[in-house]
């Protein structure tokens, strides 16, 4: 289960991601004519900042969610990517659900992905069974034991405590980002470039902006329904939390981490 789900406050900041904040450590080796499968892509803005990187190269962009496909697709500039192709698809099933002769890709690509999954491993092998030989596997997901914030505010402590707790009910790895490199490892990756980066919301817009999508997270998201449904708290409990990231965005001295570890793993 995908803990986020898709409401408006979690495409909210899918949409802010990019190539440039979100994948800086791949940017260099792409070079015109690539082929690149973007993996859990979401609404789309990494997978069309890839598109032009690579073109006249393909960029094949699959997520699993229907819904986010039709958003990613709707608000596609095709005239500007010509080479960019959004589907549904499952990583676990691409070779399967691919066109007759579409062949392996230079570039396989997961943005926040292995995380979501009960076989993290298995979806690395995976990737590079997709991957030409020679071709780079790249990942980059958060860690959200390593993320830091000022003021210590109870509200945020009890937001990371209740989020552990419903990511791994779902079978994900909501501290991915330090496991990266084992997971490559025990993927038989035997070359690997394991490295850091992080977000910083600090400045009053980034504040507003990153306290006021968790806030709406914690009252209307897939998120808020699995923790009281699942008895992980109960509708006050959120409201309170929700509080809390009010209370954060709005302290001129708030600032906020979230660190992601990084794997570029020849294929």
């Amino acid at each position: 289960m995908y803990t986020h789900g898709h409401a408006e406050s979690v495409l909210r900041s899918h949409i802010w991601r990019t190539a440039e904040n979100s994948a800086a450590y791949l940017t260099p080796h792409l070079q015109p004519g690539m082929s690149l499968l973007d993996v859990g892509c979401g609404p789309g803005p990494i997978s069309a900042d890839f598109a032009r990187l690579v073109a006249p190269g393909r960029v094949l962009a699959i997520d699993p969610a229907a819904e986010v496909i039709r958003t990613a697709t709707a608000s596609a500039d095709s005239a500007s990517n010509p080479n960019l192709t959004f589907a549904v698809g499952d990583i676990f099933a691409v070779a399967d659900q691919l066109p007759p002769g579409a062949g392996s890709f230079d570039v396989v690509h997961a943005h926040q992905v292995l995380q979501h999954l009960s076989d993290p491993v298995a979806a690395l092998r995976e990737m590079r069974r997709l991957a030409r030989p020679g071709g780079l596997i790249a990942v980059r997901d958060a860690d959200y034991a390593a993320m830091s914030w000022y003021p210590k505010l109870p509200a945020l402590d009890r937001w990371m405590d209740l989020y552990q707790r419903i990511a791994r009910f779902n079978g994900g790895e909501p501290d991915a980002g330090r496991r990266l490199l084992q997971w490559a490892h025990d993927a038989g990756f035997n070359q690997v470039t394991a490295t850091a980066s992080v977000w910083c919301f600090s400045a009053p817009g980034q504040r507003e902006w990153w306290g006021g999508l968790w806030a709406d997270r914690m009252r209307d998201s897939a998120l808020a329904v699995q923790a009281v449904t699942g008895g992980f708290a109960t509708a006050g409990d959120l409201r309170a939390i929700a509080r809390g990231w009010r209370q954060w965005a709005e302290d001129p001295g708030g600032w906020f981490t979230v660190v992601h570890g990084e794997l570029l793993c020849p294929a």
